[in-house]
This record gives structure tokens, sequence and C-alpha cells, in this order.
């Protein structure tokens, strides 16, 4: 075992992370420990674009970015949080402007701005263009740039470093006991060896956990890390029951295809080549919020308007626009339906269906990135951001743009919170034996003689989480997901590696994620079932409109093994009250 001391340590190397340690690098010393190389995070697969209420092509203010990413998280979103990721949004794309990113041009060289589902004008009059972008590789763009302004600033990276736990020790403060963070203990895939991290901050931002799901834009390795962690160190999540299912992922694949398409003017049809939207969202149409737009998408399957051999997707039509304006603003999303489909978007429409995209629960923050222990209390030095986190800036659904925006925002509060707090505080002494817990796990799961497979109990957990929680859910859909999941549970009991090495043993970092991804799953569908309305992207056919009289509140799942009382035994859900500042809940109408 190796031990290192840093001021603050930042778990994750995506786009909240790094724009963390951007900030924290110039205040603190600071360390990036990412299972992945950071330009392979998954931010770089965001295509569409960051929003801002620039002005720069119509008239915008803050407050009606506001309003739309409130409404469009169906007034489950904590409107301070909301304000604060809305005004700071300008700063936000100007910051990266002057780091050097490359966003498309205006005739007058400002930085171009295009239409996005939700967003609108004049608090829902009109769609309006709100959308800052790089072509439809604006994540990409982001990474890279966000990438070398760490290197600018010496950021100091550990690459390859899987964090598996969170030290934090009991403090004793005014007569009361109070947790406090010791640092991170971490696997070094290239080596075997587990180093521990002692540091006065912790960031987490270690993104979303979309592969609990069969079909799904998230990468393979998006295994919800840093909420598994957490939770299993008895930090509640928030909103799980929220996840988000984008509209156009190509059919049979899952693989995204941008907003950005249905932005610069892309329609959705039926196999009678009706646009279906202009019944379901007359206003925007097909630039509704993307959990109207998915239901709407599957809803059309389900009565039979489905195109195919099999009527199992809709098409996105871009066949009336230039094929000059598709390559200039499309280039790699048409590029994806021809390597994929065969299918050529100058002259044929693309078949999409909705896939899962898009965690809007986490790990509880308040607006300064503090992690929340209790509704009121937050843990001294723990702080998360992004995807892994819950502001609540999203609600019940995130609009387009806002999470490149998220990440920005919030990425650089947390790291100035971090760093600020690094400057006044002592370290903490390190727990007896902080390895032990981290050794215990991989040893286990490389020891293990069982004759369970992890890649079949990954996909049978896929299976059921795609069947069972997704666009649409019931009580009896979530009871099956939970006793396959349970189920699956007691398999991975049994489970074995064939690599029993300790180099850059992946066979070993798969079984640890998929027990993680298990207790997801297991927390996503309790939360799920215990929310018994309809609201946002949780849909409940039994269930089917919204209650604000008794789940206008966040839920917050604890692991609690006494709660064996509950739908879910061993999950304790709470409450949390919304935020409210100047909205009131209405009829969401489009």
């Amino acid at each position: 075992m190796q031990v290192h001391k840093y001021d603050v340590v930042i778990v994750g190397a995506g786009g909240a992370g790094m724009r963390a340690a951007i900030e924290s690098g110039q205040r603190a010393r600071t360390a990036v420990l990412t299972k992945l190389y950071p330009t392979r995070s998954h931010t770089g697969a965001a295509q569409g674009g960051m929003c801002a209420a620039l002005a720069n092509v119509e008239e915008d203010n803050w407050e009606w970015h506001t309003f739309d990413t409130i409404k469009g998280g169906d007034y489950l979103v904590d409107q301070d949080a909301a304000e604060v990721m809305a005004k700071e949004a300008i700063d936000a794309v100007l910051d990266l402007e002057k780091m050097g990113l490359p966003f498309n041009r205006t005739p007058e060289g400002r930085i171009d701005q295009r239409r996005f589902g939700g967003h609108t004008r004049d608090h829902g009059k009109a769609p309006v263009r709100r959308s800052c972008y790089a072509a439809d590789r604006t994540g990409h763009m982001i990474l890279q740039t966000l990438y070398q302004n760490c290197v600018k600033h010496n950021v100091e990276f550990y690459n390859e470093f899987y964090v598996l736990d969170l030290l934090m020790v009991d403090e004793e403060v005014d007569g009361e006991l109070n947790r406090r963070v010791a640092g991170v203990v971490a696997y070094d895939l290239a080596s075997g060896e587990l180093h521990v991290f002692q540091a006065k901050s912790v960031v987490f931002a270690t993104g979303g956990s979309g592969k609990v799901f069969k079909t799904t834009s998230n990468a393979h390795t998006l295994t919800g890390d840093g909420m598994g962690i957490a939770y299993r160190r008895g930090i509640p999540l928030e909103d799980m029951e929220f996840f988000q299912f984008h509209p156009t992922g190509l059919a049979g694949l899952g693989i995204l295809l941008s907003e950005a398409a249905r932005g610069e003017g892309g329609i959705l049809r039926n196999a009678d080549g009706e646009r279906f939207m202009e019944r379901y969202a007359p206003t925007i149409k097909d630039l509704a919020p993307r959990d109207i737009v998915a239901r709407s998408m599957a809803n059309e399957v389900r009565e039979g308007r489905g195109a195919g051999p099999n009527k199992d997707y809709v098409l996105l039509d871009l066949t009336h626009l230039e094929p000059e304006h598709i390559d200039a603003k499309l280039p790699d999303i048409t590029e994806f339906a021809r390597t994929y489909l065969g299918v050529e978007p100058y002259n044929e429409p693309v078949p999409v269906f909705p896939t899962a995209h898009y965690n809007m629960g986490g790990i509880p923050t308040n607006i300064s990135a503090e992690v929340l222990q209790t509704n009121e209390s937050t843990i001294p030095g723990l702080y998360a951001a992004g995807e892994v986190a819950c502001v609540s800036v999203h609600g019940s659904n995130r609009l387009g743009t806002n999470s490149l925006l998220d990440i920005n925002v919030f990425g650089k509060r947390a790291g100035i919170a971090a760093a600020e707090y690094s400057q006044t505080a002592e370290f903490v002494d390190l727990p007896e034996d902080p390895e032990s817990y981290t050794a215990t796990l991989l040893d286990a799961v490389r020891g293990s003689e069982g004759t369970e497979r992890v890649g079949a109990i990954r996909k049978e957990l896929q299976e059921t989480m795609d069947t069972n929680v997704q666009v649409f859910r019931t009580a009896d859909t979530l009871k099956k997901a939970v006793g396959d999941i349970d189920a699956l549970k007691e398999r991975y009991m049994r489970i074995t590696v064939q690599d029993k090495g300790k180099r850059y043993n992946l066979d070993l970092l798969e079984a640890v994620e998929l027990g993680i991804l298990l207790d997801l799953a297991r927390v996503t569908t309790a939360a799920a079932l215990h929310r018994k309305e309809s609201r946002g992207g949780h849909y409940r056919e039994d269930f089917p409109d919204r209650d604000d009289e008794n789940f206008m509140e966040h839920s917050m799942a604890y692991l609690d093994p006494a709660a064996t009382e509950a739908d879910v035994p061993g999950i304790r859900l709470a409450t949390k009250p919304v935020e409210f500042t100047r909205y009131k809940p209405m009829e969401r109408k489009y």
C-alpha cells in the first residue's frame, strides 16, 4: 500500500472533474484520480451543445432559461439552484471560449446558437436559440479544452486509478459526533496495488450509471461508481427513480443521435409519415422536453404506428434539409447513421427509439456542491458535481444542453469550494488499516470459486431493467425487477473471475462494477415503487397523473439493513422538500 497526501483529491476526469481541477489546482495541491484516461471520459460523447442566454442570435435572458429548466423538470427542480445555473451560464460559456474552445460562429464572429428541446422565449411562447455548440461534437471539444487547461495549470493526474472507497472519520464537535473526510482508496489498474490518498477535501465527479440498462447511450464504463461508494458509506441518494430516456437513439443499438438534429429542423415521423409530435406538444412539437418526446415515440409504437418490419421504431427525417447544412451542423451523427444502420440521411429517414441516457438523481448536494448527509447537514470536505450529483437543477427531467452547463457551473463551484475549505482545514488522521475494506472486496472477488459468470449476470440485469423499469412502469413491473435484481445479487455471491492476476485485471474491474450496478438498480427500482405518481422521466401507468399534494418532494434513499418492512428491504426511503423561489407548479403543456 502506498500513501499520498493532497489538499484536494478529485475523483473522475470528465467535464465536471476537470473543471473543478482547473479551479482547485490554482489554489491548492490537487490530484485527479480517474479510471479512464481523461480524454476518454464520457463527456466527450455529448453532442448538441451547452446552453446559455447569450442572446447572440435572438432575444433571450437568464430568467427565461430558469423557467424552462424548472418547467422542464416538472417543478421538482430546486429553484435556487436553477437560478444559479442560468445566471452563471453566460460566464461558463465565455470561460470556455477564453480557454480556446472552438465554438461555431455567426457571420459577425459571435458564438452561434441553435434551438434545443424545452428551451423557449418568454415563458413558453416559442422555441429560442440558446444552445452554444461546436458542430455536433460539443462535449468532445469541452473535454479536450479542459484537459489542455489542466495540463497548463500543472494538475496532477493519476490515470487508470479506480477509486473504491471513501474514507471518513467521526469527530466530536460541541458534544456531537460529525463525519469528516479523510481521503479515498484507489486500485491502480496497471500494477494491481492499492493507494491511499489522504486529503482535506474530496470531490466526486464520476458520472452516471446508465449501464444498468441494456439499450443505452452510455459507455461501458458508466457504472455509477461514485454513487455506489457514497451509498455504501451511508450517504443517501436523491431522486434515483428519475432516469432520462433520450428520444433519438439509433433503433436497436441505443447509440445517440443528438437532439441537435431536431434543433436544426429534423422531424419525427411515424410509419404513416405523420409528424406525430404535433398531437402531443402542439406549440414546440419535436422540440418538447425529452421525457415527453420519448413517451410519445413509445406510445406511437405501442399503438401500432411504428415503422420497420417489426413496427418497433419511429423515423427521424432530415431529408428536407440541404446536404450542405447537414454536413456543416451535424457531421458526426449522420455518419453514425451510415456506419451503424446503413442509412443515408440525405435521402432516407433514420430509425430511432428512446435510449437510457442520464441520471437526474445522485449524491445530494447544495449549491456550493457540498454533499448532504441529511436534508440539512453536510459532510465537511466532501463535494460532488456533474451527473454523479443531484443539486437538483434537473428535477424529474433534464433539458438538453443543461448537462454540459451543469458540469461547468457546478464543477467550477466544487473546485473553488474544495480548495477554499482545504486552506483552513487540517488533515484528518486516517483510520486504522484504511485499505482493509477495499483489499477485502478485491480479494473476495479475485479469490471467488463460484460458477456464475459476471457477463451473464450483467446481461440479465440490463434486460430486466429495460423490460420493467424503462419509459413506462407499473407496480407489477417494478416488483418483478426487484425480484430479478435480488436473485441476481444472490447469484453475484457465487461469481468467478477467470483472471486471478493483479496487473490490469479487467475481469476483476468488471466484477466490482457489476456489484455497484446491482446496488444502484435496486435503489432506482425502490424509489420508483415509492413514487406513486407520474412526473418527468418517471411514468407510472397505474398512477398516470402528477400528484403535487403527496409527491412534490425529493426522494432520499438510505442503505439501512434495519429497514426490513420497506417495499424493498434494506432501503429506507425518506423525503426532502423542494426549494421554491419564484415559480409555482403549473400544468405542464407545450
